[in-house]
């Protein structure tokens, strides 16, 4: 089936921190497509890469980093494009939210203890020149949407929610001004898995209902195999896999990717040892030549010391930057069979 419009088109994106001993690499010439009603997730280990790669999308960046190079284009729904980098701070204001919005992870962190629900939406609706009572109305609405007591939760304090609560809160405020994309940084870590399940099934709902992209940054392999339409798999700042999430969990192409997977549980594996992956991620500093995870990799060779494997594609839309693809995919056959 052919894809939908590209929303938001990333090319050779970096991202570095300021730091004592000098640049954190954090992001590194990162280059991807997010299309119309699609949901796009980002997997890896911590540090690799995805909250930078995402909070550098709405130019949210702490103070010490910035982005190096690359493009970011949006494409509005009439088909006006616009360079994120290049939009000055009033013209940023007035797209974040409108266009694009993000859940942040940590529900808590994100809502103002001092201030009511209410206060929240009515701040927001100031901000993009919404009517207040419209503003009101269409956060009910969404409270009803999220299964959330819309009456009560309008006038309350965050303390008084739970977290699964305050977390579909922070979706229904998301949503607010009808953005076309919502970028959500791991929505669901600091919640029960019975309020994930509902967290889960709530975003799809909204989704099929409202058709907005969404880019979903997790850990969590199972999680992301269920929410996502693409999986791309981030190590050491860089895209390492990247297609339909079929391929990258069951025909992984990169050494990273199957070591993920090789170190996750799966019911049909019995008592069967886990896999853990050796070592550590590398120094984003002095990052190692060659493939960074060639360090940690059991399919390594010298070709992988010394030369950059470069993301090409392997099958349609299915993207993966290692010299031995052909010897994972092999592998990964066999583990997927037993």
């Amino acid at each position: 089936m052919k894809p939908n419009k590209v929303v938001f088109s990333v090319r050779d994106l970096s991202i570095s921190y300021s730091a004592e001993r000098g640049r954190v690499k954090a992001v590194t010439n990162v280059s991807f497509d997010l299309h119309e009603g699609e949901t796009l997730a980002f997997i890896g280990e911590s540090g690799c890469g995805k909250s930078t790669l995402n909070l550098g999308l709405l130019r949210l960046l702490p103070r010490a980093g910035q982005i190096d190079k690359g493009s970011i284009t949006y494409t509005y729904r009439n088909g006006r494009q616009v360079d994120i980098r290049a939009l000055t701070d009033r013209q940023l204001k007035r797209f974040l939210w409108a266009e694009c919005s993000m859940v942040f992870q940590g529900a808590l962190n994100s809502l103002n203890p001092v201030l009511r629900v209410s206060d929240m939406v009515y701040d927001t609706a100031r901000a993009h020149n919404l009517d207040r009572s419209e503003a009101k109305k269409r956060a009910l609405e969404l409270f009803e949407k999220v299964r959330l007591e819309g009456k009560r939760v309008f006038t309350a304090y965050p303390h008084e929610l739970s977290g699964g609560m305050r977390q579909r809160v922070l979706l229904a405020l998301s949503l607010l001004l009808k953005p076309q994309v919502i970028i959500m940084d791991e929505p669901t870590t600091a919640v029960d898995i019975l309020t994930q399940r509902s967290i889960l099934e709530v975003l799809k709902e909204l989704r099929r209902e409202l058709d907005f992209s969404v880019i979903f940054v997790s850990h969590d392999l199972a999680v992301a195999a269920e929410i996502a339409d693409i999986v791309a798999t981030m190590y050491a700042g860089e895209i390492v896999e990247m297609g339909p999430v079929a391929d990258v969990f069951y025909r992984s192409r990169h050494a990273y990717t199957f070591s993920l997977l090789d170190a996750a549980p799966r019911l049909s594996a019995g008592d069967q040892e886990l896999h853990s992956i050796p070592g550590s991620p590398p120094d984003l500093i002095e990052p190692p030549s060659g493939c960074k995870f060639h360090e940690r990799c059991r399919f390594a060779t010298d070709i992988c010391v010394s030369t950059q494997p470069e993301l090409i594609a392997e099958t349609g839309r299915h993207f993966a930057a290692c010299h031995h693809s052909d010897r994972v995919l092999a592998t990964r056959k066999e583990v997927v069979q037993v």
